[in-house]
């Protein structure tokens, strides 16, 4: 376990943000600017996509970040069938009580990976709308919380438009980056192939920061004020 970040302590938040990176690093290979914008979009608050060609390691970064912190991780397969409630959660019945229960869906994580997002009905994709915005669902009436940090990781592919929908711009905004990752170098993909680590180190991969940690961060970065000359 690690300790309690203070956010009052700028040299002990440099030291840990550096650790994040590194441990992140450890798995995800070469691509240090991904890894920067992944984590400025973390400690603002905000919601990353990645527009990007398969096999460039979207989701070993998703995974490594959520390992990193501590916190839960769910993905959803973006697909033309899906529908609302697979992503928000739908009530069920239970005869026991005779009452319904809601039964939450993947939205309700910490890091949720929204993969190929563009594959989805708009129907589907307006259900990220209130989520992203205000970090709570409405279900049969009522305004359900999701826990914090939230963060959603989105892909789509660039180059494939047959059998998409494209974002609309309301969509787009609730997005503070979209960034490409590219293809490793010549050594960075050798070493990939040497290791395999979404295959090894991933699922191995130890927290250095915590839930509150990150809350710690993410108010520090309130605090931050730029003077404009």
């Amino acid at each position: 376990m690690t300790s309690t970040l203070s956010s009052k302590d700028p040299a002990e938040l440099l030291e840990r943000l550096q650790s994040l990176r590194l441990n992140i690093e450890s798995v995800f290979i070469g691509k240090t600017e991904a890894i920067t914008q992944m984590l400025i979009g973390l400690f603002a608050r905000g919601h990353v996509l990645i527009e990007d060609v398969p096999g460039v390691g979207k989701t070993v970064l998703a995974k490594a970040v959520a390992k990193s912190i501590d916190c839960t991780f769910s993905r959803v397969q973006m697909t033309p069938d899906l529908l609302p409630s697979d992503i928000l959660g739908v009530s069920v019945y239970n005869d026991n009580t005779g009452a319904f229960v809601f039964k939450h869906g993947p939205i309700f994580a910490n890091i949720v990976l929204a993969d190929e997002i563009n594959r989805t009905t708009p129907r589907s994709q307006s259900a990220l709308l209130e989520v992203m915005d205000e970090a709570q669902v409405s279900v049969e009436g009522k305004a359900v919380p999701i826990e914090r940090p939230f963060m959603v990781i989105a892909t789509q592919n660039p180059f494939e438009f047959e059998g998409t929908y494209f974002l609309p711009e309301n969509q787009l905004d609730r997005f503070i980056l979209r960034i490409r990752i590219g293809y490793p170098s010549r050594e960075d993909e050798r070493q990939i192939l040497r290791e395999q680590p979404d295959r090894t180190a991933l699922e191995s991969l130890a927290p250095v920061m915590g839930a509150k940690d990150v809350l710690a961060v993410q108010a520090a970065v309130d605090s931050v004020r730029v003077t404009m000359c």
